[in-house]
């Protein structure tokens, strides 16, 4: 009821030309270091009266968040909701990962770099996304693999990578500099090869079957597949 009752108050002000109800929305860490970020932008724009809320978190918090109906969907990894029947998924583009480090780091300059070698190194990452977990599982054959430094906030983890000789994962837009201009640098591992599925992305909206959205998170998801288009 709590939930109707907030879907058609969102209903009515946008009815009225208001533009003023409240969207609550979550994302994975990932999405939330570039895409999001945009999206919101660009919908304060273009609702500026409308209140938004967004929440970063891993999905299995997100989703818990999305059964007590705290948001009407988020942003992230969808491979554990594809298949599942209480729930919609659409499927933003895939994008390529890359270990990376900093500039100036000893792997910096090498034009490929072994899991050995990789390694041998500090690793910084949020390993919540399956895909990620399974690489480093396999990179290092072991089942119980944890990185040095943990963390649900990809921006921290990244300031980690440039302030130190840790390896972090890069999986968002602008986030590799160019050489010269003091950025992340992307690191080529021998022993995976380019096409591997678990080296892309698989996010994507999910929301729970059988509810309708509200038209501000109709208006948000359409904003997040636009940035998603144009970038």
């Amino acid at each position: 009821m709590v939930s109707g009752a907030h879907n058609l108050a969102n209903e009515i002000a946008l009815f009225n030309g208001l533009e003023a109800g409240e969207l609550r929305f979550g994302a994975g860490p990932a999405p939330a270091t570039w895409l999001v970020p945009r999206a919101v932008g660009r919908f304060n724009v273009r609702y500026p009266k409308a209140r938004v809320s967004f929440q970063v978190e891993h999905w299995q918090a997100l989703n818990r968040r999305l059964q007590a109906e705290e948001f009407e969907f988020f942003v992230a990894d969808t491979r554990h909701f594809e298949a599942d029947p209480q729930y919609r998924t659409s499927r933003l583009r895939p994008r390529r990962w890359h270990f990376c480090c900093r500039e100036g780091h000893p792997l910096a300059a090498r034009e490929s770099v072994s899991a050995e070698e990789l390694l041998s190194f500090p690793l910084a990452t949020n390993i919540s996304p399956p895909n990620i977990r399974k690489v480093l599982v396999d990179l290092s054959g072991r089942p119980d693999f944890r990185p040095a430094i943990e963390c649900e906030n990809g921006h921290s983890l990244l300031g980690v990578v440039l302030a130190s000789d840790a390896i972090g994962i890069s999986s968002g837009l602008g986030d590799l500099a160019p050489p010269g201009q003091g950025g992340l640098r992307p690191l080529r591992v021998r022993e995976l090869p380019d096409d591997l599925d678990e080296l892309h992305t698989r996010y994507g909206i999910v929301s729970r079957a059988g509810y309708s959205l509200s038209p501000l998170a109709e208006a948000m998801i359409d904003e997040l597949k636009r940035v998603d288009d144009a970038t």
